[in-house]
């Protein structure tokens, strides 16, 4: 589904999370595997050649958000980049949560580590990695300024907030997190499970805060 010139939504099944793909170079999130000879067969029925696709971003390193990263690493030959406080978890699986869903991390090498003010490029986007720890040490959502959109891994959502009650999660951080997002101008709010929200993210963002004090 196209939820934005450009960007197309591959919702999640299940535990899965939504996995975006932007300019058809840029992969963001990858669900957990279960469902990616699906995903497979998507990609062909909408003539997307994986070869094509020559970045792996993860919003955090929890299993149902990274658990096919190597599936399509083996089937595109991308990158790899996440937070670099999420990248111990990534590359050894202690931490993605994988156990939670019957499941063993099949680890993976980073490639590019990030941070926050990193820039990630395709050919109509340009968009920010604004740091949010809470939900994870090294969660990040990333933020397109100029189109307004806002892709907001597991930190929040269109009707609440991510889990920080997991190990390794920090309510106070989550918190401080969305205030930080809720300083920038959003139109186009694309979360990590869920269906995107479009317009009145500002009053979300109030709702969120208020809840959480």
């Amino acid at each position: 589904m196209q939820v934005y010139k450009g960007i197309l939504l591959m919702d999640g099944v299940g535990f899965d999370s939504n996995i975006y793909l932007i300019d058809k170079e840029l992969l963001v999130d990858t669900g957990t595997g279960i469902f990616f000879t699906q995903i497979k067969e998507e990609f062909e029925n909408l003539k997307i050649n994986p070869k094509n696709i020559k970045m792996i971003v993860n919003t955090h390193c929890h299993f149902d958000h990274s658990g096919a990263d190597k599936k399509f690493r083996d089937l595109c030959g991308a990158k790899i980049a996440i937070h670099g406080a999420d990248k111990k978890a990534l590359e050894t699986g202690n931490g993605t949560m994988a156990n939670m869903f019957g499941k063993v991390q099949k680890t993976v090498t980073v490639d590019r580590v990030l941070k926050d003010g990193d820039k990630i490029k395709t050919k109509n986007f340009c968009f920010e990695v604004i740091s949010t720890p809470g939900h994870t040490p090294g969660s990040i959502c990333l933020y397109e300024k100029k189109k307004k959109i806002l892709i907001s891994g597991d930190t929040i959502f269109a009707d609440g907030i991510g889990r920080a009650d997991f190990p390794n999660s920090d309510k106070a951080q989550l918190k401080k997190s969305i205030k930080k997002l809720s300083m920038l101008k959003v139109n186009y709010l694309l979360p990590g499970h869920g269906m995107p929200k479009v317009n009145g993210v500002d009053f979300l963002f109030k709702q969120v805060l208020a809840k959480m004090k």
